[in-house]
């Protein structure tokens, strides 16, 4: 195995067992990707159990989507191919399944974006220097349509956007590398926690 893909495999690997530890990957649940230096993506193959991946747990696909050999990548790949056609700088993805996520969008399922502001938090976000402003993160119906949702999802992923939310089902966190995007994904679900405390 390549270096650049060894390396791809360990992050998602050790990421794997951080989101587990936290309640964020039960069951087989959500998927994770880094792009990789020549455009393909290394990705988590479909029905693995995120808390104890292996090198082979990880696969190749093209950067449209196609794998590059027998194995199964995750039934939600072309929604990872429509972030990182959306920003060229992303260099992972994280997909995941928390009760917070869950909770909050079958709570409130009239809601098609969640806003937040005034969280000193917000900025663990990309290019948030300050508190005093709102970000809103997108809601979206869930569907096992994954060409239709990734078409829904397109028009707003914009250079504002740094997550997004599918109802009762789970989050897609990104960044510029591994290291952003899990930091994206825990301030977030802090985030979660706190507007489902207010709003109770």
């Amino acid at each position: 195995m390549e270096t650049y893909i060894s390396a791809a495999a360990e992050q998602i690997i050790a990421t794997g067992r951080f989101l587990e530890s936290q309640g964020w990957a039960p069951a087989t649940s959500g998927n994770y990707s880094v792009r990789l230096p020549d455009g393909r993506i290394a990705i988590t193959v479909s029905g693995r159990p995120k808390g104890r991946l292996t090198p082979e747990d990880v696969m190749i696909i093209s950067a449209k989507g196609e794998p590059e050999d027998i194995r199964k990548p995750s039934a939600e790949t072309l929604l990872h191919v429509g972030i990182y056609d959306a920003y060229p700088e992303c260099g992972a993805i994280l997909h995941t399944h928390s009760p917070n996520t869950v909770v909050f969008t079958k709570r409130f399922p009239e809601l098609r974006a969640l806003a937040l502001e005034g969280y000193e938090i917000l900025k663990a976000y990309p290019g948030v220097m300050t508190h005093e402003m709102e970000i809103r993160l997108p809601i979206f119906p869930n569907t096992q349509d994954m060409t239709a949702l990734k078409r829904d999802v397109a028009p707003h992923l914009t250079k504002d956007t740094p997550a997004y939310l599918i109802q009762g089902h789970g989050m897609y966190g990104w960044g510029r590398d591994m290291e952003e995007a899990r930091r994206v994904i825990e301030a977030t679900e802090f985030m979660l926690a706190c507007e489902l405390d207010l709003r109770r």
